[in-house]
């Protein structure tokens, strides 16, 4: 088992599967009804992350807008690291998400960095070593 995970409640858990899996490469290790978890392919730190369908008597007062809003009012980013930011940037495309354009990437230490959001609006960033 990972020493580190995280939980995202989503409203659209397919959607939401079908995004992580395509942009950040994790694998799913467990469906169950309501939440799915996926897992970082890295073997020198595996990580989990959970999505879990917001419960209807929640969801009911929660609007994503087409296309969805960025949700920059939280103190939490998901960070990923990934192979090729090009490509990234056209699955978050075809999977309801954006990564911001190559113009506003930027250099830290050792990686090639750019942030996005998931088709929900949740903010994430994406890391290419260089």
């Amino acid at each position: 088992m990972s020493d580190l995970g995280a939980v995202l409640y989503v409203l659209d858990l397919d959607r939401a599967v079908a995004f992580y899996v395509a942009t950040a490469g994790w694998n799913v290790i467990e469906e169950q009804p309501g939440f799915v978890a996926l897992q970082s392919p890295s073997a020198n730190a595996p990580t989990i992350l959970t999505l879990v369908r917001i419960p209807d008597e929640h969801a009911a007062d929660i609007s994503i807008t087409n296309p969805p809003e960025r949700r920059e009012d939280t103190p939490i980013k998901l960070s990923f690291a990934v192979d090729d930011l090009a490509n990234v940037r056209s699955q978050a495309s075809r999977h309801g998400g954006v990564v911001d354009p190559i113009e506003t990437e930027w250099t830290f230490g050792s990686v090639r960095v750019c942030d996005g959001h998931d088709p929900e609006g949740n903010v994430v960033q994406f890391r290419q070593s260089i």
